[in-house]
């Protein structure tokens, strides 16, 4: 089956305005399996395990349920944020920089980052949105150079991680919340940007997708391919992952 892919060609910067300013053009960007060429929660499961701090198993489970769409995200979060409560900030710290180093930079595509300085270059507003928890994803959108991070919130009482969520999480639905929230919080509404896009992998991205003007679906599931090619959405290559799901460029 053939998809469309969409080109990207070098354009000059542009000076980008400020979010205070009305008619924001604004990306969005799914992080696993989107810009990433793995799942960030999955791989900090695999770097805990080797330190005896989490079930690996549990983790594939879960990562399974997700694929399938029958995730119980709660159980989900009270089992994944359980390792920030247990252990002191120094030491998550230390795996997380461990994290970034070995798991998530050698997952980071050549297109995936040509993909956000695409935007960057035309004075779009850029924002990852991601199920994942802003403990470790905060490093990755530093990595790409990008400003915002939307993301899960783990709940923190005097500096230490509870192992709760904060609010709820940042998944389907949650998604199109925490977008509404994060406009609020700078003097934003929905009416206020004259274009969005956003770059998702998943069928599980399908309220946020279907709600922003320009829909793309990168390297997608099956189903989201589907879906993408039924109403005609723009299907592109990013992570440089094969069918089999291995990367090509490590």
């Amino acid at each position: 089956m053939k998809t469309r892919r969409e080109s990207i060609s070098p354009t000059p910067a542009i000076a980008k305005p400020p979010l205070s300013w009305r008619k924001v053009r604004l990306a969005l960007f799914d992080l696993d399996n989107t810009l990433l060429a793995g799942d960030s929660d999955l791989l900090w499961g695999e770097l805990l395990a080797r330190h005896g701090a989490m079930d690996v198993e549990r983790v594939r489970r879960f990562h399974d349920d997700y694929h399938a769409g029958t995730l119980d995200i709660e159980a989900f979060f009270d089992f994944q944020l359980a390792p920030l409560a247990r252990h002191p900030r120094e030491q998550l710290e230390l795996w997380r920089d461990q994290f970034m180093e070995e798991l998530i930079r050698p997952r980071i595509a050549p297109a995936a980052r040509e993909l956000v300085e695409y935007h960057r270059a035309q004075g779009h507003e850029l924002a990852i949105i991601t199920a994942t928890n802003r403990f470790i994803t905060t490093p990755i959108a530093h990595e790409f150079g990008i400003e915002h991070l939307i993301a899960t919130e783990p709940e923190e009482q005097d500096g230490r991680f509870t192992g709760r969520v904060s609010g709820v999480a940042c998944y389907r639905t949650g998604k199109l919340v925490h977008l509404n929230h994060w406009l609020c919080t700078h003097g934003l509404e929905r009416g206020d940007l004259a274009e969005t896009w956003f770059y998702s992998d998943s069928h599980n991205d399908l309220p946020l997708l279907s709600a922003v003007e320009h829909p793309v679906a990168v390297d997608p599931c099956p189903r989201l391919l589907e879906i993408a090619l039924s109403r005609g959405w723009v299907v592109m290559e990013c992570t440089g992952k094969t069918a089999s799901g291995e990367t090509t460029f490590m």
